[in-house]
C-alpha cells in the first residue's frame, strides 16, 4: 500500500514573519523566499516597525493576482500585514 501526501487546495494556516529580526540587507529576499514557500490558502503574517510601501509594490509586481494583502494593524511603529497566496 502506497501513501501519497497531497497539499490541501485551501488552508487556514497563518505563519508569522517578524521582519524586525532580519538584517535589512536580507529582508526583501527573506520575505520573497517565505512567500514563495507558501501554498494556496496559506498566509504569512508580516510584522514590521514601518509601512513597507515599496515592498508591497514589488510583491504585487512579482505575484500579481496570486497574492492578497490585508492590513491587520497600521499604527506608527506597529505594522501587521497578512499576505495570503491565492
Amino acid at each position: 500500500m502506497s501513501s501519497s501526501t497531497s497539499v490541501p487546495m485551501f488552508s487556514d494556516a497563518v505563519y508569522p514573519f517578524d521582519a524586525r529580526g532580519v538584517a535589512k540587507r536580507f529582508r526583501h529576499a527573506a520575505i520573497f523566499g517565505a512567500l514563495s514557500a507558501l501554498h494556496p490558502g496559506e498566509t504569512m503574517r508580516f510584522c514590521n516597525d514601518h509601512d513597507p510601501l515599496p515592498l508591497l509594490q514589488q510583491l504585487l509586481g512579482h505575484f500579481g493576482d496570486n497574492i492578497k494583502i490585508d492590513y491587520v494593524a497600521r499604527e506608527p511603529g506597529e505594522i501587521v500585514i497578512d499576505f495570503q497566496i491565492v
